[in-house]
């Protein structure tokens, strides 16, 4: 589970300083933004008169804080900075939270998220399952291990137009390899190179790389489980449902390797890149596809969406509709959005992200007595799981639920 800890320490200090210093009515660059969050919570303008005052955009900033997603990015929060939790009481106050922020002003920089993270060198880097340069993953086999172990491989997110194998946190990568679960972070070519299959089938190779050099790094190639966000998800959740890509009569050697997993986690993920499916599941016929669709099926125009060809291309690319009575994969599906309404002036990134998505899979799942697990900030799963990484251990490692 990934919560930007910074991100939330800044929502929670411009509540309480920037925006409410201002006047009632915004202007220049703070009425941008307050008019982009009037758009994704229209429900915090409660006079209805069409703009968001200091007044209200405080007030919705406090009851999210209060609400379930606060309280949930509180806990998790409490998880990576156990330091923050001041008094020892083992829960983690916003009070705290801007405490703890205070105390690390100084050690922040003004670079980038993804450059501020610790950069992380793995044992056997950019090993190249093909030619492209985005063909590459890295490999953390685990220290010292007696015989064969797990693997769980990370797929990164990025609307399949951008991210990287280095956005793998060095505490996630320390989970796996305590648990004795060798770690792979995979790259793949993006949208700029061409649309699907592409992505997707970058991952089926580097899997297959992975088994048929298993050996070498002490891998079980029998115990592989997969995760990502977002894009990286839906690349995992296709591994987990599509038809087996092996080749056994292949003159190559990794052709011949299986691509299919154990088990795949998803962070904010989708089950299908059907526009039509996700108009069908909002109830919104006029519903408009996110910027990275159109790339990701290799059309310019959305009215292209319509013909048969690219319907079929995004039937193919969903991975709900290679579910089917020979799946045995368990899912992990963690939304970081409580479920919201849905409507026409929702942006692509909510809806997109919603857990909706997730709930419409384990819907179509549970007939096949698939495994699949659904959480939310507002929405608590069933699950003997605490977390993803949990899960994926204990699927790795063995566990059988269906």
């Amino acid at each position: 589970m990934k919560y930007n800890f910074a991100l939330l320490l800044c929502s929670s200090l411009i509540a309480s300083a920037g925006f409410c210093q201002e006047s009632e009515r915004p202007a220049g660059a703070s009425a941008d933004r307050r008019a982009a969050l009037l758009k994704r919570f229209p429900e915090s303008d409660t006079n209805k008169d069409g703009v968001l005052s200091a007044r209200e955009l405080a007030a919705h900033l406090q009851k999210q804080r209060s609400g379930p997603e606060g309280k949930e990015r509180l806990k998790q929060m409490l998880k990576r900075f156990p330091k923050a939790d001041a008094n020892k009481d083992g829960e983690l106050s916003w009070e705290e939270v801007r405490e703890y922020q205070a105390a690390n002003a100084t050690n922040r920089s003004t670079q980038t998220r993804r450059s501020r993270a610790p950069k992380v060198v793995a044992p056997v880097p950019d090993v190249a399952y093909g030619d492209h340069p985005l063909q590459r993953f890295d490999l953390w086999p685990v220290p010292d291990a007696k015989g064969p172990t797990p693997l769980v491989i990370f797929i990164h997110g990025g609307g399949f137009r951008g991210g990287d194998k280095s956005l793998i946190r060095p505490d996630t990568i320390d989970k796996f390899l305590d648990a004795g679960v060798a770690v792979a972070a995979m790259n793949y070519r993006l949208s700029d190179s061409g649309p699907y299959p592409i992505m997707m089938h970058d991952a089926a190779r580097g899997l297959q790389t992975i088994r048929h050099r298993a050996d070498q790094w002490n891998i079980d190639p029998q115990r592989v489980v997969c995760f990502g966000g977002s894009a990286g998800a839906g690349i995992s959740l296709w591994l987990a449902f599509h038809d087996d890509l092996a080749d056994p009569s292949s003159d190559d050697p990794v052709a011949r390797q299986s691509t299919r997993i154990v088990a795949a986690g998803a962070m904010n993920g989708q089950p299908a890149y059907d526009i039509h499916l996700f108009r069908e599941w909002f109830g919104l016929p006029d519903l408009q596809p996110g910027p990275a669709l159109p790339a990701f099926v290799g059309i310019e125009d959305d009215s292209e969406f319509d013909k048969p060809e690219i319907r079929a291309l995004m039937k193919d690319a969903s991975p709900i509709s290679h579910l089917s009575d020979d799946d045995t994969a368990a899912v992990y599906m963690f939304y970081s959005r409580p479920n919201v309404p849905v409507n026409l002036e929702t942006e692509s990134s909510v809806w997109v992200h919603h857990v909706r998505l997730g709930l419409e899979l384990q819907k179509a799942m549970k007939p096949l007595g698939l495994q699949c697990i659904v959480t939310a900030p507002d929405f608590k799963a069933d699950s003997p799981y605490d977390s993803l990484e949990a899960f994926l251990i204990a699927k790795a490692l063995g566990a059988s639920e269906r």
